[in-house]
This record gives C-alpha cells, sequence and structure tokens, in this order.
C-alpha cells in the first residue's frame, strides 16, 4: 500500500545500462501539411515506450511537467491559435501527484496552425519539453529541437527533426542502476530504492479512521441518538411491502452519504492549488482561525449555546420526506442532516479544519468516512428494526459524550497556535506549556467522568458506570504518560501533534547515548539561522542547502538531506518514533552532515539570499519557499517528510525516502547510503 497512493513525490533519475547508455522512453517526429494558401499545420507525433506514460499539456498547478512547445522568435510566420492534441489524452488520478493529469499512453500527435508572412523559403525551428513516468520511475523533463523547413508559397512538407539531438531510447533493465542528479555529475542508486514519500498514504488512511470513528461519535450525541427510533418508524410504515421498506432504508443511508461528500467535494474544490496546503497549514491567519473555530465548537458541545440551523429549513425537508419513495427518503435522510446540525456540525466542521491543510482528497475522504459511518447505524436499524430494543436508552449519559468531544477539541486547537509559534518563531507556546495544558485538559476529563465536576446539561450521577469508569482510567493515565514530555521524553505515540523538543535532555533519557553524539558536532563553521531552527536529540547540522554542501566537501562526508515542515505531523512522528532510537541517532551523529530543509518556514531570507525560482520563475524570499523550491526541482516532490543522502557533490547514494516509520528499514537506508559512498 505504501507504494501507491502514497507516490506523491517524483523522482528525478536515469537508468544505465551497459556503455552508460541513457534511457529515454518518449521519441520524437516532426513533419507539416499545406492546408491552403500560405497556411499550414505542424505536426509533432511521440511514439512513448510500452510501460510507460507522457504527461499532456494542460497540467494543474502543482503536478507533473507538462508537455510544452517552444518556437524560437521569428517575423517570417505567425502561429494561429494554441497548440492542440490529436489524439485525445486519457484523464485520470496520478498516483505521483495525486491529481487529476492528461496521459498519453503508446503515442501522442499534437498539432499548431502557422501562417506564413513572405514568400520563398522560412525556416521554422524551437524544442518540445515533455516528461515521462512508469510505475516505478520517472525520467526529468527532456527537450527535443525540432525545425521545419516551409516556402511562402505552395508548402512543401518536410520532417527534420535534428540528429543527435534528442535521446535514444534503449530498453529498461530492471535489475540495471539508474542514476539521479541532486547537483554535478551522476551518481547510481538502484530503482527499488528510489521508494515514494509514504506518510501521506498513511495520514490519508488514519484520517479516514478518524473520520469513521468521528461519524460514529456524532450518533452518540443528545440530538441525534432519540432520532433513531424515530427514523426507523418512517421505515415501519410499509411493513406490509418488506422489499420497499429496506429498499428506502438503503436510499436513506445513501443519501446521507452522499450529503457529506459532496459538502468534502465543495471544499477540496475550492480550497485551491497544491500550494495551497502548504499555505493553510502555516499561515497565521488559517490557523488563528482554526483554532477560534475549535474553541466555539468546544464551547458549544460544554453547553455554552447550541448551533441551530433554522428551523424553517427543516420543516420544509420535512414535508418533502412525508411523500414517501425515494425522494422521500432522500429528504428523509436531508432533514436528519438537518436537525443534527447543532451535535454534529462541529464535529463536521472540525473534521473540514483539519482536511484543509492536506490534499484535496482529504476534505472527500473524510466527509464520506464521516457520512458512511453515521449514516449506518440509521440504515441497519432500519432495514432491521427488531434490533433498537437491543439499543440503550437515552439518559445523561449522551451529554457527556458531548463534554468529552468537546475536552478533545479543546486539546486539539493548541495544534494551530502551535503551528503559528513553531513557522514564525514566536515561542509563545514551546513544548512544555503545550503539553502542561494537555495535562491539566485530560485531568479535568478525568474528574469530570468520574463526576466531580459537572456542566450546564448534565444530570445527577448517582453513580459511576463500569465504562465511564475505564475512560475516566485512561484519561487519568493519559495525563500522568504525558508528564516525562515536560522533561524531555519524546512521546513517540503522540509525537506528530506535539511541538518537537528542542533541546539534548532527551537523548540522555530516552537513548541510553549520552554523550556519544561528539562526530556529529565537527561542523565547519556556524550553522545559518540556527538561532531559530534546531535539531532534535541535540543532533548539529545545517538549515541551509548551500552551507551544508560546502561543509560536506570540506569534510569530505555524505550528507543526509530532510525535507521538512514545522506542521508536518509524519516529519515529527518519524523523529518521535525513528530517529529516536540508539541505532538511528549513532549513525546520523556520526556518519553524515545533516542539512535539515524546513520547506513552510516563513523567516524572509537576506535579499542576498532571494532567489529566482527555476520552476515557477517567482523571487523566493523566505527559507520555506526556497527550500521549497528545491525540493520540487531536484526530487520533483512537494511532500514531506523527504529524505536522501547524497555525496559532497550532490550525487545521490540513496534515495530518496519519504516516511518510513520501520526502524530496520530507515537504518538500511541509511547504511546503503555510506556503503555507496565509501565505493566511490
Amino acid at each position: 500500500m505504501r507504494r501507491i497512493a502514497l507516490f506523491l513525490g517524483v523522482q528525478i533519475f536515469f537508468v544505465f545500462l551497459t556503455e552508460a547508455q541513457i534511457v529515454n522512453p518518449v521519441s520524437w517526429d516532426f513533419s507539416s501539411r499545406q492546408t491552403s494558401g500560405n497556411e499550414a499545420e505542424l505536426l509533432f507525433t511521440a511514439t512513448v515506450k510500452q510501460g510507460w506514460h507522457m504527461y499532456g499539456v494542460n497540467i494543474p498547478d502543482g503536478g507533473p511537467i507538462p508537455t510544452s512547445f517552444h518556437f524560437n522568435p521569428s517575423s517570417d510566420y505567425q502561429l494561429q491559435g494554441e497548440i492542440f492534441p490529436l489524439i485525445k489524452p486519457v484523464v485520470k488520478q496520478d498516483p505521483n501527484f495525486n491529481i487529476q493529469v492528461e496521459l498519453f499512453d503508446g503515442k501522442a500527435q499534437f498539432g499548431q496552425k502557422i501562417r506564413i508572412l513572405k514568400s520563398g523559403k522560412v525556416t521554422i525551428s524551437g524544442y518540445v519539453e515533455f516528461m515521462s513516468c512508469s510505475d516505478k520511475e520517472c525520467t526529468p523533463p527532456a527537450q527535443e529541437e525540432f525545425q521545419f523547413e516551409l516556402t511562402g508559397s505552395g508548402i512543401q512538407e518536410s520532417t527534420i527533426p535534428l540528429a543527435g539531438k534528442g535521446l535514444e531510447s534503449v530498453p529498461v533493465d530492471t535489475a540495471s542502476e539508474a542514476t539521479t542528479q541532486v547537483s554535478g555529475a551522476n551518481a547510481t542508486a538502484k530503482p527499488e530504492e528510489q521508494t515514494a514519500p509514504s506518510g501521506q498514504g498513511r495520514s490519508l488512511w488514519g484520517f479516514f479512521l478518524l473520520s469513521l470513528l468521528a461519524g460514529l461519535g456524532g450518533i452518540l450525541t443528545p440530538c441525534v441518538y432519540p432520532m433513531i427510533p424515530m427514523t426507523v418508524s418512517f421505515f415501519m410504515r410499509n411493513q406490509e411491502n418488506r422489499r420497499k421498506a429496506v429498499f428506502q432504508a438503503f436510499i436513506f443511508g445513501l443519501s446521507i452519504t452522499l450529503v457529506y461528500t459532496l459538502v468534502g467535494v465543495l471544499v477540496a474544490v475550492f480550497k485551491g492549488g497544491a500550494d495551497a496546503a502548504n499555505q493553510i497549514s502555516t499561515h497565521w491567519l488559517s490557523n488563528s482561525i482554526f483554532f477560534l473555530l475549535f474553541v466555539i465548537f468546544a464551547a458549544s458541545f460544554f453547553g455554552m449555546f447550541e448551533m441551530i440551523l433554522p428551523s424553517s429549513l427543516a420543516n420544509k425537508l420535512d414535508r418533502q420526506a412525508d411523500r414517501g419513495g425515494m425522494a422521500g427518503a432522500f429528504f428523509m435522510a436531508l432533514t436528519t442532516v438537518i436537525v443534527s446540525f447543532s451535535c454534529t456540525g462541529p464535529i463536521v466542521g472540525s473534521l473540514l479544519v483539519e482536511a484543509a491543510s492536506g490534499l484535496a482528497l482529504k476534505p472527500v475522504l473524510g466527509m464520506f468516512g464521516f457520512g458512511l459511518a453515521f449514516s449506518l447505524p440509521f440504515t441497519l436499524f432500519a432495514m432491521f428494526p427488531s434490533l433498537l430494543k437491543n439499543l440503550p436508552k437515552s439518559g445523561g449519559w449522551l451529554n457527556a459524550v458531548k463534554v468529552v468531544l468537546g475536552f478533545l477539541m479543546l486539546a486539539f486547537s493548541l495544534k494551530f497556535l502551535s503551528n503559528i509559534s513553531e513557522s514564525y518563531h514566536l515561542d509563545f507556546l514551546p513544548r512544555e506549556v503545550y503539553l502542561s495544558v494537555w495535562i491539566v485538559l485530560f485531568l479535568l476529563l478525568g474528574l469530570y467522568l468520574i463526576g466531580k465536576i459537572r456542566f450546564a446539561h448534565d444530570s445527577e450521577l448517582p453513580y459511576i458506570g463500569f465504562p465511564r469508569f475505564l475512560l475516566a482510567t485512561a484519561s487519568f493515565a493519559f495525563a500522568v504518560y504525558l508528564i516525562p514530555g515536560l522533561f524531555g521524553a519524546p512521546l513517540k505515540e503522540v509525537g506528530s501533534l506535539i511541538p518537537p523538543a528542542k533541546s539534548s535532555a532527551q537523548v540522555s533519557m530516552n537513548t541510553g547515548i549520552s554523550g556519544s553524539l561528539s562526530g556529529n558536532k565537527e561542523l565547519c563553521d556556524v550553522p545559518l539561522y540556527s538561532d531559530i531552527l534546531t535539531l532534535p536529540y541535540g543532533l548539529k547540522g545545517y538549515f541551509d542547502f548551500e552551507q551544508g554542501m560546502a561543509c560536506a566537501r570540506a569534510l569530505n562526508k555524505p550528507v543526509f538531506l530532510d525535507f521538512k515542515g514545522h506542521a508536518c505531523s509524519n516529519c515529527k512522528k518519524m523523529e518521535a518514533e525513528v530517529w529516536s532510537d540508539p541505532a538511528v541517532l549513532e549513525r546520523l551523529s556520526r556518519n553524515f552532515v545533516i542539512i535539515a530543509l524546513y520547506v513552510d518556514d516563513r523567516y524572509q531570507m537576506p535579499r542576498e539570499k532571494w532567489i529566482t525560482s527555476p520552476v515557477d520563475g517567482k523571487v523566493k524570499k523566505t527559507i520555506g519557499a526556497r527550500n521549497a523550491d528545491l525540493q520540487i526541482e531536484k526530487f520533483r516532490s512537494n511532500t514531506q517528510p523527504l529524505y536522501a543522502i547524497t555525496d559532497p557533490e550532490g550525487n545521490l547514494l540513496a534515495g530518496p525516502l519519504g516516511a518510513e516509520f520501520n526502524i530496520s528499514k530507515f537504518i538500511a537506508f541509511l547504511d546503503r547510503g555510506m556503503e555507496r559512498f565509501h565505493q566511490k
């Protein structure tokens, strides 16, 4: 699974066979044909090797390099309109970038209409830029020059691809060595080692599971749970036609799922391009809004107020539901969604807030999971009414569910404040304060569950039931578990949700290798931005690519590139669960020059460090913008974490590798890089 939709970054590498031939799965042929008078049509035909595909001309922002055609300026001719495909591309979801893209398999052909502006011989030249991928690897963007010889009256057809300008297509040997170049000369790395970043895929599945649990949690709220018997009675009107009743119940459940999924689709459509996720997850304004929303949602669940949609809307839908049939089942589902909004609104809103800072698929997947879990009990009880007698009776426990959700939302609201604090280096919410608030909240939750605290709509608690006792115990135990984190413990199980430790205290506390990091202290000079950026566990390294590579050349040591983000949950999880392992930490500290490149940092660099991006032509002024641009340029990937090992000249030795939570595999990745470095 970790090599499918998780493959969000594209590897840039060549495949070497004997005598160092370079793979190019696409070969081009150029021709022209006269249409009328001084008008002609230029034809660009690409033959794509089996098992590979080439991208079309219309690719969304943040996707792969589109096929593009560049004409050398001339007053001898004029282009008529834009380039157009003569073979219709296939539009499908690209697992490398998780967006819909145009693909060509086997053959692609494009046309360009042109008008000759003078009589006699006219030369039209330029180049086509393209990119191709297979299921396992991608070639870097390539250019093929073209040239057409035409005449101003009576256009003569000619085919003149420039010999030697393109790359010859050669068979792909999966056992051969592949090359990827970060900068400088070529280096070797086996294709099977070019693993895709897998954290995003894991994150999607985790978010889907969270959405399912949220949907079930929405059922167990005071304004939803009592609706189950009333909803079932709607379908029991057709008991004389059992098949019809079951069919209506199925349409009812499907409609609820579709309503919530549609909300997710709308969020996905209007959230922006590929860079929107990074902007949303780190910008102070979006994070401030999300923090306030979570606090408001929590206040609603604590009983401070209720979030209610207009009753007139619910009444109109209710009248439509009385019509019966499929339409009645649909409007009954819509009524259920509307009426339950006062309880489900904060849960749905929280999921959408979390989804808005992720991939475009995330809000769709989240709302589908929520709607599926939310509709399932209604549908099952509507199909099998006899199960109703097994349901627990409504009571004060329903409000307790709301309050528990309120505590959880209040705890998670701190994540958005932490994003602001980390990305802008404000340090107003350090790890110790963050954990202190969490400890207090979960202690208060435990006291609430045992009846020591009451909220507005709570009833008397004459005794504590066993389930409530277990939840209270779990809440108290979690608060106790967090306490060592105040003193530097990594807290692996929640490492992706809390700020990273910025001291070396946890090295001695948790790794057992205190004092063994002296090899990592061998740096050439004071790292740029070390006053605002740090590495975990007392590791030493650089935060500027050029400075780190210069030190690697001076020390003749391999480089460990770490593309990461302040708001990257999987980056924090990797450091908490994998980097903290003594064997991993020992290798990182002794064997490599570490270059940690934050892609979402908002610190503005000095003017002399600004660059004009070769990727999008924009000026990159902040640390994060420059590092994100570097990752896209060198590795065709915009997801984090991404790890790569290079030699001091920038030649790839191992990777790129995404989130890999298997410690043994990560150690093997580090050892592979070192072994190849010593073989050079």
